[in-house]
């Protein structure tokens, strides 16, 4: 790899990273993809899956840098193992672009274009990313976008999918003008002609929709039933979560904002992940207390709780979710059926037996078996525990069922002051929109929030502040295309991307 080749991947690793959160210049997505474009303009396969490696680690390593704050100062690794770690991941999520610069190069050589080919390819590699060793989709392409509301309302029919397709399109098409395809004669110029007039067109399409989806939902908005939600926002500090010591004044301050947020006429009141740190399901005292502070606030408490199952003489803990009714009946439970890898348990445990899991509490967790909605009087709410709110297919088959409100309940004390709280939060924004609902946030030292079926984020809180917030949501059921038919635009993309490779393989066999 020569200097320029190398500058040029920099670059683009560097303007991906600068798309997300904290730097947030989601503008920059549009382009960033050009320099790695052209730096494998002339390299072979091997060259190209080099170029884009480098530019993978750079943005990669530069989104996921929390991990080594993680793995020091709650898994207790030394510094040196905390770097390897984060760069173990790093250099997996690293291959995907690799892989996309050499199917682009494989593909261009056998005649078709970059500017068709290459969304289909970074669409199908991201949808492999979500789901191969249960799935890391942690700030696709699409997410940088989370702030432009009519680019990503599209997000009800394709899923994050379509909007980081118009990604990678446009940068293809911003490429081509840089190396001289508007300036070519004959064919060559004709076409790419047409891929200008197929950009513009989607984008006004997509914008269109956007503009005339939010009018939509502001219209439909005034007959829909709400509710008053407070989200207690106790930022409880980690190193003291589990310490039984600690656990009174705990309590005692989710009670007292609680006692607070009902006289604010709080209907539902939302407390984050694990919030009770001690097993609910016991019910002692400190149990009754809590069903009393429910009973005491007249509302609906959701929270979470560490839960156990026996199953043979063997209790295997899980990541749970309670609802307390207003009488103070537990109307029901959710175990977290999508947990963290080296957070929640360790896969592997018997090759990797000298790495312990970073989530303070119990053993490893057991992942639930069903997604159950809880049933709120005549409505239903769907919970996302922490990690489950960058899964997609989870809030899909909520709403399936019936949801018609999403609450997403994380404790991301363990991110510090780094961007994952951040990231986290716009990430799971997206959920609102493919299914149209609201989604509202309780995060145990911030960042909690409400999101409209835009995807807007209403209010917020700030990190590491103890707060209720308080706002009023409505209860929405759309059944949207997304909602329906899941990710079918990322599956069509890849039966294309196949077809493509059947028509080079038929084309190099002439």
């Amino acid at each position: 790899m020569n200097k320029k080749t190398l500058l040029l991947s920099l670059v683009s690793g560097v303007l991906i990273f600068l798309s997300f959160p904290k730097a947030d210049m989601g503008f920059l997505a549009w382009v960033a993809l050009v320099p790695l474009l052209y730096a494998i303009k002339d390299t072979d396969l091997p060259g190209a899956f080099r170029t884009g490696f480098v530019a993978g680690l750079v943005y990669t390593t530069g989104l996921i840098y929390w991990v080594v704050f993680v793995t020091v100062h709650y898994g207790h690794l030394p510094f040196y193992a905390g770097v390897s770690v984060m760069l173990l991941l790093a250099i997996y999520l690293s291959l995907y672009p690799a892989l996309f610069c050499a199917g682009v190069v494989y593909f261009r050589r056998r005649g078709i274009r970059g500017a068709i080919i290459a969304p289909l390819l970074w669409v199908s590699l991201d949808y492999v990313k979500a789901h191969l060793f249960s799935g890391f989709p942690w700030e696709d392409l699409a997410y940088s976008q989370h702030g432009y509301l009519p680019m990503i309302q599209v997000g009800d029919i394709t899923g994050i999918y379509g909007i980081t397709f118009l990604i990678v399109f446009l940068n293809c098409i911003v490429y081509d003008c840089i190396s001289g395809s508007f300036f070519s004669s004959g064919t060559e110029r004709k076409r790419f002609l047409s891929e200008i007039v197929i950009a513009v067109g989607l984008l006004s399409l997509v914008f269109g929709y956007g503009i005339y989806r939010i009018d939509d939902l502001k219209n439909t908005a005034d007959h829909l039933d709400s509710i008053d939600v407070s989200l207690i926002q106790g930022n409880i500090d980690q190193s003291v979560k589990w310490s039984q010591e600690y656990q009174t004044d705990t309590m005692k301050i989710y009670r007292d904002m609680s006692a607070d947020a009902a006289k604010r006429g709080a209907s539902l009141i939302v407390w984050p992940e694990t919030a009770v740190p001690f097993c609910f399901q016991n019910y002692e005292d400190r149990s009754r207390d809590v069903i009393n502070t429910a009973r005491k606030a007249k509302s609906w408490l959701l929270f979470g709780s560490l839960g156990y199952v026996k199953e043979e003489g063997k209790i295997s803990f899980r990541n749970s979710a309670y609802l307390i009714s207003p009488e103070g009946a537990v109307s029901g439970r959710y175990d977290k059926v999508h947990l963290v890898p080296f957070g929640e348990y360790v896969p592997l445990r018997g090759i990797l037996f000298f790495i312990d899991k970073l989530v303070e509490g119990a053993g490893d967790f057991t992942p639930g078996g069903e997604i159950t909605p809880f049933s709120m009087g005549d409505r239903k709410i769907g919970v996302l525990i922490c990690y489950e709110g960058i899964f997609p297919e989870i809030s899909r088959e909520y709403c399936l069922k019936g949801a018609d409100l999403l609450v997403n309940i994380t404790n991301d004390a363990w991110y510090g002051n780094t961007s994952a709280p951040y990231q986290h939060l716009t990430m799971a924004a997206f959920r609102a929109i493919e299914n149209r609902t609201y989604l509202i946030r309780a995060a145990n030292t911030g960042i909690s929030a409400i999101v409209d079926p835009t995807g807007k984020i209403v209010s917020r809180t700030d990190l590491f502040e103890r707060t209720a917030l308080g706002g009023s949501v409505k209860f929405t059921r759309q059944n949207t295309f997304y909602s329906k038919y899941g990710n079918l635009f990322a599956c069509s993309c890849i039966v294309f991307l196949l077809i493509g490779f059947l028509i080079s393989l038929r084309r190099e066999n002439r």
